[in-house]
Formats: structure tokens, sequence, C-alpha cells
């Protein structure tokens, strides 16, 4: 009680509201709020302290309390629900996407407790709720197309049901399809798909329903793992021929999904450009709105309305196709954003706030606000579980996308120390780590250039000496930051097409937060052995000092502000590890209903936790290994298919990049690590490209592996 009585007196008497410290406050607050809420004095003393606190206060911990909506301490909800209440009525913006992403929660508890907050904002906000509502839906369709929708599904669905003999799983992903498909079509895209495909979807739908009908006959259940319902048997023989007429409808279903999956996946490369009029004609229609531009809302309630949504989508080329949308703003300017599906936005949403927290303490630390050290960030507006809207940053290219064309113009192949490895040593893959130490070193010695991409891109995007010299020292000190900062968060999948540079300042950024607090680290498969990434490449671009000059100093300026300041940072890393939005990325599905997940592990993301380290991590584990990072010593700078239609091409789940003939037809690719650093890069989910200078997240897949690593 003394401790909730002290914090909300400190937030109280803050003088900034954004500032650091009282952050801090509001998270701890939070914390004795969602730990010993369910104490009556605890309680009480809260709701007493509520009137003291300005309700703009509270807007830096939104994502916090909307993550804990749902809970069922009847105490804790007579704190939280109020205030969730009360903050709608004064700053219903704030709001309205992150409520639109609760409205779609598989989690029933969570979904309710959504619905009955949005029903109190159209007590006084009916048309933004409406608004809201309507933008959020349609950018989803127009994300994720029902072209797309059915690709990926048929190819998850082959997974479980060929792979995994999951019958179950994979009806549990097709069933609502077909029934989606059955509710009929929207747009005219929608109308084309089931002109299209529509009628052979509805014959294997009828051939699934068939063997359900066969399967779950006499009472028995749909196989959940290992095969079929053949494997029952009773002695009469019966069931032996229920289970073989039962795999016959199943197997003709698999045939049309075959040539369905086949005739999709000829037609998605040419998905280049979307009419809204085509895929959303709500969102071509739609002008003048209430609703703010994402991310344009500020804490004195100033925003930029939505005036319309040009006609014109591009479609990036890349293994997820994520829209480049763009908005008119009430000011007149236009605001691109990067719409990506297949894609959980909202851990990257949490990282931009907690970078939003580092600059805050740079800024006020005497030994860094005069270096101008600050992470660039970006606005990140999730949709769903599984759709969001990235800002677009101009005048960045990936460091990826600059070697390979600066690689380009000099004639030097892009794989060229990979080649060199190959050539020193063909049996490269049997040797020991030593004597691939020793391969890799002697590529690097006889690489063209000698490694000094970055330093001539530097050079040459200069126009004069004292440019190149600012940029130069940018790049060095944003560089050094996100390191210290990476470090702290664990933060992993560093390869050439995550980090980017502003060609205009020589900034480095960082994007793809998918692998935080040492995922990367922990994985089964080509676990990541560096703490950040500072290869050569890296290190000659900062000049003659390397790592000796602004690199080290800032390193320990950075650290030194991050240590002295590490209450403020774990109280915010622990609203990372206990937020039941994201844990599941931890430690997998808690057995705690509050913290359950509506989603399974992504399959890149098993063997968190387990690696080679015996047994699955706990949130208090993991909040524990980002304090000991924090508190740590240190010594200045961190160490450095759907098959063919004959039974036997049924037996394999669907891949795509092949064929109706089971060829490989994914176009040749350039090894990924476009430094050439030997980079670690099973990258397979998370690799990016870059468009008319702007951030693309979520670029093509496809990458070889290598397994050499350098500091």
């Amino acid at each position: 009680v003394a401790a909730v009585k002290g914090f909300v007196n400190a937030i109280s008497l803050g003088t900034k509201r954004s500032s650091a410290s009282v952050q801090q406050d509001m998270l701890n607050l939070l914390t004795c709020l969602f730990k010993w809420g369910e104490l009556p004095e605890v309680a009480v003393t809260i709701n007493e302290g509520l009137g003291t606190i300005a309700l703009e206060a509270w807007l830096g911990v939104l994502p916090q309390l909307l993550a804990r909506i749902h809970i069922r301490s009847p105490s804790v909800r007579s704190v939280l629900h109020p205030l969730l209440t009360r903050l709608g009525e004064r700053h219903p913006q704030a709001l309205m996407y992150q409520l639109s992403v609760l409205l779609k929660s598989p989690v029933p508890e969570r979904r309710a407790a959504a619905e009955s907050l949005m029903n109190a904002l159209k007590g006084h906000s009916s048309a933004l709720v409406e608004e809201a509502l309507m933008v959020s839906s349609e950018l989803i369709r127009v994300a994720i197309l029902w072209l797309e929708t059915w690709h990926e599904g048929l190819e998850d669905a082959s997974r479980l049901y060929f792979g995994e003999g999951n019958v179950s799983g994979m009806l549990d992903l097709l069933v609502p399809l077909h029934e989606q498909l059955e509710n009929g079509a929207e747009t005219r895209r929608e109308h084309d798909f089931v002109k299209s495909f529509g009628r052979d979807l509805a014959e294997a739908h009828a051939y699934v329903r068939e063997y359900v009908r066969l399967a779950t006959r006499g009472g028995a259940s749909i196989p959940t793992r290992g095969g079929d319902a053949a494997a029952q048997v009773d002695p009469a023989g019966t069931q032996v021929r229920t289970s073989e007429e039962a795999e016959t409808a199943m197997n003709k279903a698999w045939d049309i999904y075959y040539q369905v999956f086949r005739r999709i996946n000829k037609q998605l490369p040419a998905l280049t450009k979307l009419e809204l009029n085509q895929c959303s004609p709500a969102l071509s229609r739609a002008q003048n709105l209430e609703l703010g531009v994402p991310g344009s809302y500020r804490v004195d309630g100033s925003y930029v309305k939505i005036e319309k949504f040009i006609p014109s989508v591009q479609v990036i080329t890349s293994k997820q196709r994520p829209r480049k949308i763009t908005l008119r703003g009430s000011d007149g300017k236009d605001y691109v954003f990067l719409l990506k599906g297949h894609e959980d936005l909202r851990q990257d949403e949490r990282v931009m706030q907690l970078f939003g927290l580092v600059n805050a303490l740079l800024a006020k630390d005497r030994r860094t606000n005069k270096h101008d050290l600050n992470i660039k960030r970006y606005a990140i507006s999730p949709l769903s579980h599984n759709c969001g809207v990235v800002g677009w940053v101009p005048h960045c290219d990936t460091l990826h996308s600059l070697i390979r064309d600066y690689r380009q113009s000099k004639k030097v192949p892009l794989n060229m120390e990979n080649r060199e490895m190959l050539k020193t040593a063909p049996d490269y893959d049997f040797l020991t780590v030593m004597q691939k130490a020793e391969v890799f070193d002697e590529a690097l010695r006889r690489t063209t250039g000698n490694g000094n991409d970055l330093y001539e891109i530097l050079w040459l995007k200069s126009t004069n000496s004292e440019e190149w010299l600012e940029r130069r020292t940018k790049f060095t000190r944003s560089l050094a930051v996100m390191s210290m900062v990476g470090y702290i968060l664990g933060l992993g999948d560093r390869h050439p097409s995550n980090l980017m540079l502003d060609s205009i300042s020589g900034r480095v950024l960082h994007i793809d937060f998918g692998d935080c607090f040492e995922v990367a680290m922990n994985r089964e498969k080509y676990p990541e052995k560096v703490p950040f990434r500072l290869t050569r490449m890296l290190v000659k671009a900062m000049e003659v000092s390397g790592i000796e000059g602004s690199y080290r100093s800032t390193c320990e300026r950075t650290m030194g502000v991050l240590r002295d300041s590490r209450d403020s940072l774990v109280a915010m890393l622990e609203a990372f590890v206990y937020d039941p939005l994201i844990s599941w990325r931890l430690v997998g599905l808690s057995s705690d209903d509050e913290n359950l997940e509506e989603l399974p592990t992504p399959s890149h993301m098993n063997g968190v936790g387990g690696g080679g380290g015996g047994g699955a991590q706990t949130p208090a584990t993991a909040t524990n290994n980002v304090v000991s990072n924090i508190v740590r010593n240190y010594d200045g700078v961190a160490s450095t298919s759907l098959l063919g239609t004959s039974q036997a091409l049924l037996q394999q789940p669907i891949r795509e990049g092949r064929d109706e003939d089971g060829e490989d037809i994914t176009p040749a690719v350039s090894m990924h690590s476009g430094d050439g650093e030997g980079n670690n890069s099973n990258n397979s989910n998370n690799n990016n490209t870059t468009v008319g200078g702007g951030v693309v997240l979520g670029g093509d897949a496809t990458t070889t592996t290598t397994t050499t690593t350098t500091t």
C-alpha cells in the first residue's frame, strides 16, 4: 500500500508525462495492480489515487492496459475497466486501432471485454467506432486476398495432413475457409475467385464432409496424430471398410485441392498491383473520415484525419507480398504505409515502446544528451493477430540491397566470399571448426575489395567531405547505440536485410523485431553465437579508428546509461515478458488461463527456451536473464505441395516453389549474407528488401544457410 501511494504521488508530481521516470513509475504501479490488486486495500488505494493522475499519463502504457483487459480478478477489473472507459471518453482515437485487434481475438474473454469497452465508446463516438471497424476489416481484406488465404491454408493443411497425420487440425484450417466461401463474395476480386475456383472447392468440400461422416460413424474420432482412421480396426472388419471409404474420399478431396493450389501458385506472381475499387470498394469510397492516420495521435489530442485512400495499391514482389498503401491526410500530405499480412506485429509495437523509453533516458542523461544519440522509430499499428500497418521510412535501403548494387556496379558476385570458401575447401561441411575458421579467413582475404563495400558506399553517396564526415559519425554512433540496446533486449536475426541505412543522415535503422530475449541464441537449428552484429564491413565503414574511437566511447556511454537506469528498463521488460499477447514467443503456451495466447507457437520459434539448455524457460527466468545482462560487469564493449494427383505424390506435404512435376521452380538465390561475412542466415521467415527507397519488411524467404560466425 505504501509503495502504491509513493508511485501515485511520483506520477502526479511528474513534470513531463512522457519522461522516463514517469513511465517507469506507471509501469511499477501497473505491476502492483496486476500482482496485488486482489487485495482490497491495494485496489482501494489505487482507485483513490486515480483522481490525482492525469489521464494523459496512462496513454504511455495503453498497450499494457489493453493486454490485461480480460483479467478475471473482480477487484482489478473494477480499476482497469473504468480507467479504460475514461480514457475512451477523453482520447477515443488512441484506442480505436488497438481495440479493433482485440475484437478479432479468438479468446472469448478478451473479445467480450473489448466488445464491452467498444460499446461504451459507441455512446459518445458512434461514427468513429464504425469507421475504425470498417477501415480495420477492409485493410485486412486488402492485405490478404482470398487467393492468398487459400494458398496459405492449403499449404498449412497439407503439412498437417501429410506431414503429421493430423486430420483434425487440417479440418480446423480448411472448414472455416469453405464456410467463408459459402457466405458469398463481396468484392470483384472475390467474385473472380469464386468464378475460377468455387465449383472445384465445393466438390472438394463435399468429399471432406463425406470423410467426416464415414470416419466418425460408430463414435470414432477424427485422427489428430500419426495417420488415418484406418488404424482403428474391429474384429468384424467393418471399421476397416469404413476407413478405406473415408480415406478414398479424402484422397479425392486432395486431388482437387492439388489442382486448385497449382493454379493459384501460377496466378500469384502476376499479383503486382491492386485497385481498391476491385478489392475493397468501401475503402475507395471512404472520404473525410473522423478516424486518424495510424501513428499520428498525440498526447495533447491532436491528430491528422484520414481524408481518403489513394486508389492504387502496389504489391511488393516478395514471399509475403506486402502492400504499399497511401493515405491522404486532412493536412494535405500523403502518408505511406506498408500493409503486411501473414505477420504478427504486436511485438514490434512493444519494441518501439521500449525504444521510446531508451531515447528518453539518453536525452536526459548528461553523458549522452549532447551527442545526438537516439534510436530512429516508425509507426506500427497492428490490425489483427496476423496483419498490420508499418510506417514507410523514406530514404532508406537495406545493407543487402546497397552492397548488392555496389558489387553489381563493380562486376563482383554478391556471394564472392562463399565462392572463395567452396573453391578453397569443396568439402567445407566436413571440416572441423578450426579448419572452417581458417578457410573463412582465407576467403575474406581473397575477396575483391577486401570488405570495403560499406566504406565506399558512404563515401560515394556524400557530395563533399564535410557531409561524409557527418554521415560516418552518425553511422558509427547509431550502430553503437543499437548494439548495446539490442544486446540488452536479446535481439537476434540481424542479417543484412534487417539493417537499413538512411541515405541522408547515415544512421542505421533496425527492422523486424520478431526474435527478442535471446530467442535466436536458444533455437535448436543454427543458434546465433554473437551478442550483436559487428562484422568487418561495419567496422571498416567506421574508418581509421575502427571500434576504438567513437564506437567504443558511444557503447560505453550508452551501456552506462542503461545500467544506471536498469530499474526503468526492467520495469518495461517485465511488462514485455508477462504480457499475455507476446509471452508465447518466449515460453510457449502457459497453463495459466490469464496468460493463454490465442495462437500456437510459430514454426520458426520452435525450441524456444529449450535449445540445448534443457527445459522451457519461465517468464521469471526470462526476466532474470535480461536483468543479468543489464547489471553484468562489462569491459568497455560487450564481446563481440500439394503434390501430384497420383497416390505416391499425395504422401508428401505441399512445398511452395514446386510445379506440378515436382520440379523446383524457385528462382536462383544469391547468398543472402549481403556483406559476405559468413552471417548465420537461417532467416527464412524474416528476410526483407527495399523498394523505392523505403522500408519494406517480409521479403523473399529463400536464402542459403551458412553456419560460420564472425565477431
